[in-house]
């Protein structure tokens, strides 16, 4: 699945926590490639680990075994020095425009910071030039730059985000739910803002979400995550058509369809959820799958290439392929 060429390869990563009960498996056995200019979509439901993800490739979280390869240097074995470069060229959007912005800071002191900390241009005249490039970029009005955080809406908290995150030029963003707290009309506008920027500078995001409608027009690539484990991967347009694992149908049956009166067949997932403390041998999804076997509680199933370039873990997948597993 990796490719050499390619900006981010992430190999058999693991990520794992202490608890009273055991070991957590948040994230369990990762493996995907991400190519320069290119969008990952990572989606699943709450808990399934796809935040814990994009914080351990970026070591924000040190990783409990695997590799992350960026740009040719292996990030779980950087040292200080090292990481200190890479966190130029690797950056993050957060979830939440408010709690990630520091309430003491002004608009403009809050993009700075980035440039001062790495000493970006002669003096504080050229970096305030910069801060107010990056406003202009991200769509901020320049008479907003004494502001404080709690003085702005939503959207323009999450543009400061994205300017601070460009701040010292990034090849890759992973931008975790950037758009989830944000009302529809303003999450278009920093969707189509990001779009922009990917072209202008040959960003590659990795976009995380829970909301399939979101990733189904920004990705190029989307990677369905359950409890930890990798279960589908696809271009983007491949999986809206042809998806083959049962836990994906139900994530598209739910997206909701903006027609009044229009019928849609649900999939309502029964059974509990499989914990993720020393999980048991077997598919995770299995308790909630109606594909279920023997076999299924028994063994793990393996992540196989069905056709090229569409990777899934599912026992069945032969069986369920050409089926519409939506309901």
């Amino acid at each position: 699945m990796g490719k050499e060429n390619a900006l981010l390869q992430v190999q058999n990563l693991k990520k794992y926590f202490k608890t009273a009960k055991g070991q957590l498996h948040a994230v369990d056995d990762i493996t995907f490639s991400l190519e320069r200019g290119k969008t990952l979509g990572v989606v699943g439901e709450s808990g399934c680990g796809k935040s814990t993800l994009g914080r351990t490739i970026l070591n924000l979280l040190p990783a409990t075994s695997g590799e992350v390869i960026f740009d040719g240097v292996h990030v779980e074995n950087a040292d200080r020095r090292q990481m200190r470069k890479l966190r130029q060229e690797m950056q993050i959007i957060f979830q939440d425009p408010f709690s990630s912005l520091d309430p003491r800071l002004s608009v403009s002191e809050i993009i700075m910071e980035p440039l001062e900390i790495y000493k970006i241009g002669s003096g504080r005249q050229e970096r305030q030039k910069r801060v107010e490039e990056l406003m202009d970029t991200v769509g901020l009005a320049r008479r907003l730059a004494n502001s404080y955080p709690h003085e702005l809406d939503g959207g323009r908290r999450q543009r400061i985000g994205v300017a601070r995150a460009l701040a010292l030029n990034p090849k890759f963003i992973v931008c975790d739910e950037p758009v989830s707290a944000l009302d529809v009309s303003i999450q278009a506008q920093i969707l189509n803002l990001m779009q922009d920027l990917q072209e202008q500078h040959g960003l590659a995001y990795m976009f995380i979400t829970h909301d399939l409608s979101v990733v189904k027009h920004i990705s190029d690539d989307i990677l369905v995550m359950y409890l930890g484990k990798m279960v589908e991967k696809c271009p983007a347009k491949e999986l809206f058509r042809n998806h083959m694992h049962p836990y994906t149908g139900a994530l598209l049956s739910a997206i909701p369809v903006p027609e009044i009166g229009a019928a849609k067949n649900r999939v309502l997932l029964q059974g509990e959820l499989s914990s993720p403390i020393n999980p048991k041998p077997g598919c995770r999804f299995a308790n909630r799958c109606v594909y279920a076997s023997e076999l299924c509680f028994q063994k793990e199933p393996d992540l196989e290439e069905v056709v090229p370039g569409h990777f899934v873990a599912c026992h069945h997948v032969k069986e369920i392929k050409g089926k519409e597993v939506i309901g």
